[in-house]
């Protein structure tokens, strides 16, 4: 485990991916944290850069379009950008592992279940074909998947997508990984699904005392679940804070959109029901990123200065009395960020 406060740390990535039309920046200037068997939340609209982030954590990159171009990614201390690969492929599911979004293009329709979980412990852990099906089925097992002496030798089509998760987070789970990276592990499945996912991450989290970077566009999840939150966009960190700060006191534009777009049950105004609220607009494209501030175009604050300068990224304090519990959350996690606008002294 890592000597010093966090697990992992982000420091100034940047991702491009460079095609026929341009450069698109996909992850420019990201810095994250990652505390021991913290929950952390990266959150934002598709296309923000949150999948790339976990993808360059792992060097997943497809190298060409793709490349990391800057950044350093301490994991135990020492910067995995730096290592060589056969190295890295040693670290891929054994010390960090990753839920992909889909798992039916994430496994291999022409193996087992138990085959392709088997794998993680015949690779990293030496075992015999024998033991690694025995211990795949341990894996089945407590995921929670019924009947696993029976599942472990079916193939991906036949089990259902509630299963397909389970057997992924099996996968990533085998070796007790310190790390794991979860990319929308509720994607397409049913609420009741979805909430057993979850309980079972948290359970295993407890059980093995894995960090975990929770992706996902979900903030009641988030609330749930995450310690602290990253909200990003167009390949940026907007806002970081602990969780009961960000839904509490959202300090950038963007998080009070997206916390104001979250659909409130029963909630009236004068007797009629309000209308949902959204952010104006769209993501801009990666190749034609608006100039300045990247929000400007949807934002409701904008200035003139805006639309010629980015704003920085710096700690700022929270407005109004903050209950014990938050307090001691932004003790142990750092001060709040967000993008904001230096206005000069009077």
């Amino acid at each position: 485990m890592s000597s010093g406060p966090y697990l992992l740390e982000v420091q100034a990535l940047k991702t491009y991916f460079y095609t026929f039309y341009g450069v698109a920046r996909a992850v420019d200037d990201v810095s994250l944290q990652l505390a021991p068997g913290e929950v952390l939340g990266l959150v934002g609209e598709s296309g923000c850069g949150k999948s790339v982030t976990a993808q360059s954590i792992l060097r997943l990159i497809p190298e060409p379009p793709g490349r990391i171009v800057h950044g350093r990614i301490l994991f135990d201390g020492h910067d995995i950008l730096a290592i060589p690969m056969d190295e890295m492929r040693s670290i891929r599911g054994k010390r960090i592992s990753m839920i992909f979004q889909e798992p039916m293009s994430s496994l291999n329709p022409v193996y087992t279940i138990g085959d392709q979980i088997g794998e993680m412990f015949s690779l990293h852990r030496g075992s015999s074909k024998r033991e690694s099906l025995d211990r795949a089925v341990d894996m089945l097992r407590k995921v929670q998947i019924p009947a696993p002496e029976r599942r472990v030798h079916e193939y991906p089509h036949q089990l259902s997508g509630g299963m397909r998760q389970r057997a992924m987070i099996a996968m990533a789970l085998a070796c007790n990984p310190e790390i794991l990276i979860a990319d929308e592990p509720t994607t397409a499945l049913d609420v009741t699904v979805q909430a057993q996912i979850l309980n079972l991450m948290m359970q295993l989290r407890r059980d093995y005392e894995t960090a975990i970077i929770l992706i996902t566009h979900d903030l009641g999840v988030i609330a749930e679940t995450a310690t602290r939150v990253v909200v990003m966009y167009a390949g940026k960190v907007a806002e970081e804070a602990s969780t009961p700060v960000i839904f509490e006191d959202p300090k950038h534009p963007y998080t009070v959109g997206l916390l104001r777009s979250i659909p409130k049950l029963g909630e009236r105004s004068q007797g009629q029901e309000t209308r949902l609220s959204e952010i104006p607009g769209m993501v801009p494209g990666l190749l034609d990123l608006p100039n300045g501030c990247t929000f400007h175009p949807r934002c409701p604050e904008v200035m003139g200065i805006c639309r010629e300068q980015m704003p920085d990224l710096f700690g700022v304090e929270s407005e109004g009395p903050l209950s014990h519990q938050e307090g001691a959350l932004l003790e142990d996690r750092g001060p709040r960020l967000r993008r904001r606008r230096r206005l000069p002294d009077a």
